[in-house]
């Protein structure tokens, strides 16, 4: 992984001559624009360009509408397309997407825009020219497709194999995986610039991350220094005690948002109604997002049991069809463990863990790999935390977060499992009144 360059120049400067590179390289340009802060300056830092250079020839937008967003969001994104309309094609898409219910282990996905669902809609289409179902111009769109399937499909459709740069607002300052994204050695890039990423192996259609040197107290030096229009849900959200790094627009639902229900219910108590009957589980999350019931703070073993027969215990009080996704999932794991390993610092071997007498292959090549010859009931909480070695404590607290996808345990959702739990969807009628 690369590490940190500074230049001779400040974030405004630096991602302006990004913008410039972009449209004097690129047959074809979009911005993925959420609403969002970052989105916002990305969009705003574009706008200014073209205005500048007079450049009439459209570029595109792309906004993915989910339904279950802040009534301030829509009318704010409303706002700054109508007003730049002139150098936009919209395509603002309000489409039945698969999106993560981390709240419920009866309902572990939800659809927004389902039209089988449309009398619990949180709000209707939006004024303005949709995407729909009904009318819907991109054929490689199906029902309940992946949120990121649908992105990657778009690219490819809205490039038509020209050479495409899609705009996106993201910064290594918001988190490691975003800092991986830049910095990650062997990626595929346009021109061997950090600062892109290659989507489609047409080697035609590539992400470019114009602002990503950005720190928070620039995106808001930046709105006032330049009068740029800004979504002001962020106003109410520092109003609401929240700091800068804790402020997000996105879908309700998710394994990361859930900790932000609860502001629905202060800013928009209107739209909180609606969010609440959308989904199984929603007003719950609201009570117990921080709580160590959803698996936060210091979770507590019960009286009698160890964290091995806690996690049977827990496994058996979900519906079966739930249960069988973890199970699935921690043989995996514990098979990892026990016949693949990992690398570790040799120095601190707890009980049951061996030295495999195999080396890594990937990552820290050559470094030997450690196994288990029985999974520890728990590790130091720091190793745990650094997902240095298994145990039950993990599995345990995987089931109370409500974590059916275990990326605390290092996992990603497949292709055949997002089929596997649709069809138990289908199989079971799983809460749908």
């Amino acid at each position: 992984m690369a590490g940190k360059k500074y230049l001779d120049k400040n974030v405004y400067e630096a991602s302006v001559e990004r913008i410039d590179f972009i449209f004097k390289n690129f047959e074809k340009i979009y911005i993925s624009f959420s609403g969002g802060k970052d989105s916002t300056i990305l969009l705003n830092l574009a706008v200014d360009y073209m205005r500048q250079h007079k450049i009439t020839e459209k570029i595109g937008v792309l906004f993915v509408d989910l339904e279950g967003q802040y009534k301030m969001t829509i009318d704010f994104t409303k706002k700054i397309l109508e007003k730049n309309l002139d150098l936009f094609d919209v395509y603002w898409c309000c489409l039945p997407l698969n999106l993560r219910n981390s709240l419920s282990v009866f309902e572990p996905f939800w659809t927004p825009w389902d039209l089988s669902n449309k009398n619990r809609w949180i709000r209707g289409y939006p004024d303005f020219p949709c995407i729909t179902q009904a009318n819907n111009p991109l054929r490689f769109f199906k029902k309940n497709m992946e949120f990121e399937d649908f992105i990657c499909k778009f690219g490819e459709w809205y490039a038509c194999g020209k050479k495409t740069a899609c705009l996106v607002g993201i910064r290594a300052d918001e988190s490691y995986n975003r800092f991986r994204t830049i910095a990650l050695k062997g990626k595929n890039m346009f021109n061997n610039l950090s600062w892109t990423t290659m989507l489609s192996k047409t080697e035609k259609l590539y992400c470019c991350y114009p602002i990503y040197d950005w720190k928070n107290q620039d995106v808001w030096v930046g709105n006032y220094k330049f009068n740029w229009d800004y979504n002001e849900l962020y106003d109410l959200f520092y109003k609401a005690g929240l700091k800068l790094n804790q402020m997000r627009i996105c879908q309700p639902y998710g394994d990361d948002q859930r900790v932000g229900l609860n502001l629905f219910r202060i800013i928009e108590p209107h739209t909180w109604a609606k969010v609440v009957n959308r989904v199984s589980g929603a007003n719950f999350g609201n009570i117990y997002c921080g709580d160590k019931i959803l698996g936060y703070k210091n979770v507590k073993l019960p009286k009698g049991h160890t964290w091995e027969s806690y996690t049977q215990l827990l496994l058996e009080t979900l519906p079966k069809a739930t249960a069988e996704v973890y199970k699935g999932k921690f043989n995996r794991f514990i098979d990892y463990w026990k016949n693949i390993g990992s690398v570790v610092n040799t120095s601190w071997l707890p009980e049951g863990a061996v030295i495999s007498g195999k080396l890594s292959t990937r990552g820290n090549k050559n470094m030997p790999l450690v196994v288990y010859s029985k999974i520890p009931d728990k590790l130091p909480m720091w190793a745990e935390t650094k997902r240095l070695g298994p145990s039950w404590r993990r599995m345990a607290i995987c089931i109370l977060k409500n974590d059916q996808l275990c990326r605390s345990l290092s996992f990603a959702q497949t292709k055949r499992q997002r089929e596997h739990m649709q069809a138990l969807l289908e199989k079971y009628k799983i809460i749908q009144e």
